[in-house]
């Protein structure tokens, strides 16, 4: 039996994570779920988000059981992770920004942090900062904008580039513009093309590729499954089976998740 993965965002951004995860393993199966309801996360406040994540994981996993859980979502992954980690048996893996592969990379000594607002100002960010580039000047900017644009894009919508240009205006326009851009939000890699065209001196990376390799070592770990119900493989979830997550179906499709499900939460699960 093969082992099945889950991997969860607020929207499509995951599906960049789960790409990387797929090309280095390309046997295992997959379900994605998104929460479209509460898109975008970047606004909501812990109290909401952590229970939210919970109850949608903890639902899905009864109807398709999982070997390992990856949390695509930095702003989740970000909170989420103990409460989540304290409540399943299964490896969980979150997401980061890449910044230790940054600061190595830089020749300017000068990055920039692109994430949504709540990702750069988490305390966290603070600490990988001061762990793996104390010696960068690191800019940070925060948008939500961002990650609606990589949500019109893969729903088949034009990506608006004066707007782009808007957002990174703070860089383009600074004394120092940085030579790495991270991309600290998983929908960004899906705006690699324009962003690489509104800011093409910088070298752009992501967690993507470290994520994966986490996975696999995490998957090396876990036995597998003495259970008689096989999860489905290519099958995607949604918190809100609606005009706009329809319009979604065929970049899902292209990932290889050929039919769209809505997920009703059954009811609160306590933490704690």
């Amino acid at each position: 039996m093969a082992k099945h993965v889950l991997i969860f965002d607020s929207g499509v951004g995951g599906l960049s994570v789960y790409q990387e995860i797929r090309h280095l393993l390309p046997d295992i199966s997959y379900t994605y779920l998104f929460d479209n309801a509460k898109f975008p996360y970047g606004e909501l406040s812990s109290e909401e988000l952590i229970p939210r994540c919970c109850s949608l994981i903890q639902n899905l996993l009864v109807q398709q059981p999982a070997d390992l859980v990856v949390i695509a979502c930095n702003t989740a992954s970000t909170q989420v992770l103990p409460a989540l980690r304290s409540l399943l048996s299964i490896p969980v893996v979150g997401v980061v920004p890449a910044i230790k592969p940054a600061a190595q990379l830089t020749r300017t000594g000068c990055i920039g942090l692109l994430a949504t607002p709540a990702t750069i100002a988490r305390p966290y960010t603070d600490k990988l900062i001061r762990e793996f580039a104390s010696d960068c000047t690191v800019l940070r900017l925060g948008s939500t904008e961002l990650v609606v644009e990589a949500e019109r894009k893969l729903g088949g919508l034009e990506v608006d580039l004066d707007r782009i240009t808007t957002i990174l205006a703070p860089w383009l326009q600074a004394p120092r513009t940085p030579d790495v851009l991270i991309l600290g939000c998983t929908h960004f890699p899906l705006l690699k093309a324009e962003l690489h065209h509104v800011l093409p001196t910088a070298q752009l990376v992501d967690s993507g590729p470290a994520v994966a390799r986490r996975v696999r070592s995490q998957l090396e770990l876990v036995a597998v499954r003495n259970v008689p119900q096989i999860s489905e493989n290519g099958v995607a979830y949604c918190s809100k089976l609606d005009q706009t997550a329809m319009r979604l179906v065929p970049a899902l499709q292209s990932f290889g998740f050929m039919t769209l499900r809505e997920l009703k939460i059954e009811g609160p699960i306590a933490i704690g």
